[in-house]
């Protein structure tokens, strides 16, 4: 079924990308190949030969004499590579460039013409869509033109839902987890959006390229909760419960203490296709910060022994293990862990005191 898929997918692009062709090249006298060539050598940042010839997967004889057609034209220059001199550095001449931009306005105003015929709101659907299949099928994803770092923000309506959309479903996928687990995230980020103290609680979404590939919470961890929220632990970097994780910061009196002791690092989440590259250890290491300048004494988290990358994240941050236990929780049998960090250097008791 996949392969029938992905066939029929390939026929419906490659007659679309053929119509956009036709109207990108009607008044250009070069083919696509021409135009994907000089594009690279308008916008890549190594333009040797052998780097055109394996970009753009062409045969070395045909590339060898487009590139002497254009320097006919008058479109490139050749020199031997400054690095190699086995090797060729290929630089576009003025007019070269004169040719890329007519042939970068012409492909912008032939997909704004494909655009205009998808509505406004299904356009982020689309582009989405878009860069999954690029990053699913490409050998190399930090290789793609264009891709910064990611963007650590407040989310925005509606990206509270992806958190735990998200969470289901990659924890369903890489773990087995069942909808118990999704369920019990959704409580979290419901009592998280209801309750939340802005000036020592915070949620960051990671956004790359336009959109969420990862996310945290920093939340106050009361004492007065902790037992209460012992049996209802996540399991997955997300803390304990719903028991007003986020913390009220009250007392049994109802007085709320406006110094906070214990965060919580909860919904930590890295996309897959966005790991490997420093993300994980950069979020918490925002909640760390943020923790600190906020007051707290000490940062806490509740996670599985199955999550080891996540245990290596929090390990190479300074987190400690203090305890674990096992239980049966989201369909499968699993020894939780609590890990603590202190953020304030211990009171050294003075000569001739109580400890």
């Amino acid at each position: 079924m996949a392969v029938q898929e992905v066939r029929a997918f390939n026929r419906f692009y490659t007659n679309l990308i053929g119509a956009l062709d036709y109207s990108k090249h009607l008044y250009t006298p070069y083919t696509l190949t021409e135009s994907r060539v000089l594009y690279e050598l308008a916008h890549a940042t190594r333009t040797d030969a052998a780097d055109l010839r394996a970009e753009l997967s062409l045969d070395a004889g045909y590339l060898s004499r487009l590139l002497t057609k254009f320097e006919r034209d008058g479109l490139v220059g050749r020199a031997p590579s400054e690095q190699d001199a086995r090797r060729q550095r290929i630089t576009l001449t003025r007019q070269g460039r004169e040719a890329a931009a007519l042939l970068d306005e012409r492909s912008r105003d032939a997909v704004g013409s494909l655009l205009d015929r998808v509505e406004p709101a299904r356009r982020p659907q689309l582009t989405d869509a878009m860069r999954t299949v690029r990053d699913i099928l490409q050998d190399t994803p930090a290789s793609i033109p264009g891709r910064g770092e990611p963007l650590l923000r407040d989310p925005v309506p509606g990206e509270l839902g992806w958190i735990v959309q998200r969470h289901g479903a990659v924890y369903a996928a890489e773990y087995g987890w069942n909808t118990e687990f999704e369920g019990l995230v959704a409580r979290i980020v419901a009592d998280f959006a209801q309750h939340h103290d802005p000036q020592v609680e915070r949620a960051w979404i990671a956004e790359l390229d336009g959109r969420p590939v990862g996310s945290v919470m920093c939340v106050r961890d009361d004492a007065t909760n902790a037992t209460a929220e012992a049996n209802v632990d996540t399991g997955t970097d997300t803390g304990r419960g719903t028991s007003r994780g986020t913390g009220t910061g009250a007392d049994a009196s109802g007085i709320r203490d406006e110094t906070p002791g214990t965060a919580r690092l909860r919904l930590l989440l890295v996309e897959p296709g966005a790991r490997g590259h420093g993300l994980g250890q950069r979020l918490i290491g925002t909640v760390v910060d943020f923790a600190r300048q906020a007051g707290y004494r000490e940062v806490t988290l509740w996670t599985n022994d199955v999550l080891t990358t996540a245990r290596a994240l929090y390990e190479r941050a300074g987190f400690t293990l203090v305890s674990e236990r096992p239980h049966h929780s989201y369909g499968a049998e699993l020894i939780g862990q609590d890990w603590t960090l202190p953020l304030r250097e211990p009171a050294v008791p003075q000569e001739g005191t109580a400890p």
